[in-house]
């Protein structure tokens, strides 16, 4: 017998939050024509005004209240259901197995009230479904819930498992989060564009309204470059858990993401021209490592895409060995060159092309500057192709292709047409002994030992 669904509602600040909409609407109102909305002011009186406002602040209040009055949220057997709406209602149904992770974010006014909003990761969703604003202790409490029935839990099981324990892994100081957007090129590009721009543009039209419209943009963009990235990886960490390797960082909004074990498509290390110069200390403290790299994620039906800001690479391929058990990454001096002859097909950027293939991933590396070794384990692989154009006919070279379940692709290029065609037929051939050999995505289902070894 179905046990009874109990309907609860969000934190009552919420209604602080949604309060907000009708005054959006007025500022949307004002910018969008600000001298009928200035001729409009004068044309009232101070008594006027004040009504308005009264007017105003008891509608936004009343529709922050009806908002959070009309939505709910409830946990069943199969599903999370929310259902939200004032005049227009929509009721999402969120099937427990298909739920990709669960993130926790604290914004800072979220943080002063102790409350914070989650967000589900759906397979199958480009959007995220949120639920905001909840109780601190609620939110911890309801991602347990939920991460332990996406694992395979029973809903009496899940409700007593509690948050899966965590080990730190890594933890990204600040000097070196700082040190690392110092030495990317776009960092100073934008900085530069902002600071010589300007100038440039009131000197040729003496127009500060045109002045304005172009220097404030580029000096968005210098500080979300440097300063907001800065503030959004600061405390970065990375820890272990049977959820999945978990993430927290940031200094105003903090943020705790989960990378699901299982369902990463694509690891990517990226290494820009001055992270690749930088010799940091080696993982036994002596001696120089070989720079710094930043990891990217590709993971199915979820956005969360950066595992680690920067790091050094002894630290980061570590890392990596935790996301995809089994997989060593290759060495540079192991990934094969395209030939001479591809020259004529891209002569300079050949240089930065090369794969290589193990018994666990297809590896194929691209970039010159900012060079981005992409590995894709085999089981991952959901079709791979051979692409090769008139000109690369003529020099006999050609792409090989492979794509992934999170609607990304990877691509060896300009191989040699005979070794592109072993390498479509054998990648084909491994990636379904691969699939046959995976473990399950619901990782407490089926066999246990064989899917939690690598995350232990």
């Amino acid at each position: 017998m179905p046990r009874p669904v109990t309907e609860r509602r969000l934190h009552p600040v919420t209604p602080l939050r949604r309060a907000w909409a009708p005054v959006a609407v007025l500022a949307g109102w004002a910018v969008h024509d600000p001298g009928q909305a200035q001729q409009q002011l004068t044309r009232l009186t101070t008594a006027w005004l004040l009504t308005g406002l009264a007017v105003l602040v008891t509608a936004a209040a009343l529709y922050g209240f009806l908002s959070w009055w009309f939505t709910h949220f409830a946990v069943t057997d199969s599903e999370l259901r929310i259902r939200t709406g004032l005049l227009f209602r929509r009721t999402a149904h969120i099937r427990l197995e298909r739920i990709q992770a669960v993130d926790v974010t604290r914004p800072l006014l979220a943080r002063v009230a102790g409350v914070a909003k989650l967000k589900l990761d759906v397979i199958g969703t480009d959007k995220k479904d949120e639920l905001a604003f909840l109780g601190e202790d609620d939110a911890r409490a309801l991602r347990a819930e939920l991460l332990a029935r996406a694992a395979g839990f029973t809903s009496q099981t899940a409700r007593e498992v509690g948050e899966a324990p965590a080990r730190e892994l890594v933890r990204v100081p600040a000097r070196v989060i700082a040190v690392s957007l110092l030495l990317i090129g776009a960092t100073w590009g934008s900085l530069i564009a902002a600071l010589v721009v300007p100038p440039l543009l009131w000197l040729a039209t003496h127009s500060l309204w045109t002045v304005l419209a172009t220097a404030l943009p580029l000096l968005g963009g210098a500080v979300t470059s440097s300063v907001g990235r800065f503030v959004a990886a600061y405390g970065w960490t990375v820890s272990e858990s049977p959820d999945g390797l978990r993430i927290d960082r940031g200094l105003l909004d903090r943020t705790h993401e989960t990378v699901p074990p299982g369902r990463v498509q694509t690891v990517r290390i990226v290494e820009p021209l001055l992270w690749r110069r930088w010799k940091s200390p080696g993982p036994d403290g002596t001696g120089r490592g070989r720079g710094w790299v930043r990891v990217e994620l590709d993971v199915a039906g979820s956005s969360n895409s950066v595992l680690l800001p920067v790091a050094p690479r002894e630290i980061a391929e570590s890392v990596i060995a935790r996301v995809l058990p089994g997989v060593t990454v290759p060495e540079t001096a192991s990934l094969a060159r395209p030939p001479r002859r591809a020259r004529w097909c891209a002569p300079v950027r050949r240089r930065g092309y090369g794969v290589a293939v193990t018994d666990a991933v297809f590896a194929a590396r691209h970039g010159l500057l900012r060079r981005r070794l992409a590995l894709v384990p085999h089981a991952k692989v959901q079709s791979v192709r051979l692409t090769q154009g008139p000109w690369k006919r003529v020099w006999k070279v050609a792409d090989v292709q492979v794509d992934t379940g999170a609607n990304k692709s990877v691509t060896a290029r300009l191989r040699d047409v005979e070794e592109a065609g072993r390498l479509l037929r054998a990648q084909a051939e491994r990636s379904r002994t691969g699939r046959r050999g995976a473990g399950p995505d619901r990782w407490m289902t089926g066999d246990a030992g064989s899917t939690g070894s690598g995350q232990q």
